[in-house]
């Protein structure tokens, strides 16, 4: 019996582990004296390609990323690509402004709003770009299996292209709309 040992590393656990001799010892030459591993292979197999820590195994990690819009329970996928377009569409308001070759003129807000609706344009053309290959119709119909994630098929990437789009648009026009009324400049009053 494999056992993950990286799930019951001591800082995480105070639980002993169970020391279980495993065919695949010889390939984690991270062991100590008690013959568990802070690095190992995801369940024991090698062949994954995914290494298992105390950090991609832990329950704070897995509920962090449970809290993520693209896994979180619930969501339809319209809402998904809006939760996340609009993070997007607020966050990349800001290095245009700051950092763009106009940042010192008066239009440097405006010329940042534009810079990151354009932007989300051509993130929005790639999402398209992606779903239409990825989830093409006679993909679907060769293998039908159900994804674990509602919008992993042509419909679910359509509406969540869609709402990625309205959401980035959203999110830059809040991030611009903020930064008319909040003065930027620090220190004059």
């Amino acid at each position: 019996m494999t056992i993950n040992k990286a799930e019951k590393f001591p800082l995480l656990d105070s639980e002993e582990v169970s020391t279980g001799s495993s065919p695949y010892k010889n390939f984690n030459s991270s062991f100590d004296s008690k013959g568990y591993a802070v690095v190992s292979s995801f369940k024991g197999d090698p062949f994954v390609g995914h290494l298992s820590t105390p950090i991609t195994t832990s329950n704070l990690t897995r509920s962090y990323l449970s809290l993520l819009p693209a896994y979180k329970t619930g969501l339809s996928p319209l809402l998904r690509g809006i939760n996340i377009g609009f993070v997007h569409g607020y966050f990349l308001v800001g290095p245009f402004v700051k950092l763009g070759p106009l940042r010192n003129s008066e239009v440097a807000n405006y010329v940042g709003f534009l810079s990151a609706l354009s932007l989300i344009l051509i993130l929005t053309a790639c999402l398209f770009m992606y779903g239409y290959v990825t989830f093409s119709q006679s993909k679907e119909k060769l293998t039908p299996k159900k994804s674990l994630v509602d919008f992993l098929n042509s419909e679910g990437w359509t509406q969540f292209s869609s709402g990625f789009i309205v959401g980035g648009f959203s999110g830059s026009g809040i991030a611009y709309l903020l930064l008319k009324i909040i003065p930027t400049t620090i220190g004059t009053f």
